[in-house]
């Protein structure tokens, strides 16, 4: 019989440290670990606690309107509701301006035994007004704790604060964050307008244009993008539990809640929305967040073309002191910003894409889908706040290699095929003899093929074109053979 050996003995394995346990907490996604820098702005609008400091402020303001009426709404809106001072208004309003850690904790633990989000609020917000004589040496608060959240569904006080921080986070962070892309990638249009380009359709050499215009198409289209997400609407409800009014109109007839409602949600900045169910319909972040998704695809197609000119050489990248670009090749300098770009682009739209689809359908007056779908508002957000912070810095590291763009141009006289062409077609239009065919015949001459410098001029010279024709064509080279390119730059990119 053959010897056996014995089973090797496995090595004894050290107990594992639970990273789920370590203190502070560690992130599970890269927004908040790796990235967390780069989006940090967008946390004071669409994290949980931006959410809950939303509802506490919308409570407040509906307090506050209750009792002290509006611009067109007699006051009090609910008969017998003291009128709040001006010392009592802002103590209240305090109440989220100060809404910090501890406060953070205190409405968590609520919540934990609510078992309720928004019912948290209201226990938190009552907890305040229990408060107030104490800390204000007098109050009426007390009197009128219990119009918190007056005839309010849960989604009346969340559609608001939704709006509330997404028009945050547009207008504070994303938009301005987009803008000044799109303005970056301007002035290097601007810059380079004059930069002759050989074009690429395909992947293969075609009419020359600028390194300025081309930049200048893709800036365009992202500003169009912006101006649709600067002007857009961001909608808001207060109307209870199916959006007919029912409790308001029982539990005070003389009201007129429509002209509350109104005046209330564009109180806040809002635009009312006078038709819904339980909940606001959504519509409004559907068209917003698709116009973000369009912007970031273009600007996907942005970094996609650089990453190609990169590849090219017609972009260099400044190296980075003390940096590393492959942990085996030292020579590369890798396009790592555009990749990063492309990736978290790619990871926003689909968010993005999911959100619109989501928030817009809900089963009959309402299901509970938008709820878990809206807290991913933040993600879809910073993943684009990422990859701008990416292209912009990943451009700011750029360098154009002129050298490099002239003798790719110089190497592709048959470029020229087309305007040599086009000149015959005119001048057969002008009655020239001998202008047949002239499209089969620059066929021949540059299909598959490369025509340099003398063998294109000794053709034109054989055309028998008008003089001043033959002459402008025998002194056109690739490299200025660009059209309006610097033109259309000068007119249509402010």
């Amino acid at each position: 019989m053959p010897e056996t050996s014995a089973p090797a003995t496995a090595a004894p394995t050290a107990a594992r440290i639970s990273l789920a346990e370590v203190t502070p907490p560690i992130a599970l996604g890269p927004l908040d670990g790796r990235y967390r820098a780069a989006v940090a702005p967008l946390v004071d609008h669409l994290s949980e606690a931006a959410l809950n400091r939303a509802r506490i402020h919308v409570e407040v303001e509906w307090l506050i309107m209750l009792c002290n009426g509006a611009p067109g709404v007699a006051a009090p809106v609910v008969p017998g509701a003291t009128a709040l001072t001006a010392d009592e208004q802002e103590y209240l309003r305090r109440i989220p301006a100060t809404f910090g850690a501890d406060e953070i904790a205190e409405l968590a633990a609520i919540e934990r035994e609510t078992v309720h989000d928004v019912k948290a609020v209201e226990y938190f917000i009552k907890r305040r007004i229990a408060a107030a004589p104490e800390a204000l040496g007098t109050s009426n608060l007390p009197a009128v704790s219990e119009l918190v959240h007056f005839a309010c569904t849960s989604e009346d006080i969340n559609n608001l604060s939704y709006a509330l921080m997404v028009q945050g986070a547009v207008r504070e962070v994303w938009l301005p964050a987009a803008t000044a892309l799109a303005d970056q990638l301007a002035d290097m249009a601007r810059d380079h307008a004059a930069v002759p380009l050989l074009s690429r359709t395909h992947g293969q050499p075609a009419t020359p244009s600028t390194l300025g215009k081309e930049l200048a198409v893709l800036a365009h289209r992202l500003r169009r993008q912006l101006r649709r997400i600067e002007t857009g609407e961001y909608l808001g409800k207060l109307n209870g539990a199916t959006g007919t009014y029912g409790a308001h109109v029982v539990a005070v007839p003389g009201a007129d809640w429509q002209a509350v409602s109104k005046t209330f949600v564009e109180g806040l900045g809002l635009t009312w929305n006078p038709l819904t169910t339980q909940i606001e319909s959504h519509d409004w972040q559907a068209e917003i967040y698709a116009d973000m998704a369009r912007f970031n695809r273009i600007l996907h197609n942005l970094a996609t073309d650089v990453w190609t000119y990169i590849s090219l050489g017609f972009f260099t990248q400044i190296p980075v002191a003390g940096a590393t670009g492959s942990s085996t090749m030292p020579h590369k300098i890798n396009p790592i910003r555009f990749e990063n770009a492309e990736a978290n682009l790619e990871i926003a739209c689909a968010l993005l894409d999911t959100l619109s689809a989501t928030l817009v359908t809900s089963r009959m007056q309402r299901d509970l889908t938008d709820s878990t779908t809206q807290r991913n508002i933040g993600p879809a957000f910073g993943h684009g706040l990422l990859a701008l912070d990416n292209v912009s810095r990943g451009l700011r590291a750029l360098a154009v290699n002129e050298t490099l763009l002239r003798d790719d141009l110089d190497q592709n006289w048959e470029v020229l095929g087309e305007p040599v062409q086009s000149a015959m077609r005119a001048a057969s239009v002008a009655g020239v003899p001998g202008m047949e065919n002239p499209y089969e015949r620059l066929k021949d001459l540059t299909r598959g093929q490369r025509v340099d410098a003398a063998r294109m001029r000794e053709f034109v010279a054989g055309l028998g074109l008008p003089d001043d024709v033959a002459a402008r064509l025998s002194e056109l080279t690739p490299a200025g053979y660009t059209g309006l390119a610097e033109q259309l730059v000068r007119d249509h990119l402010a």
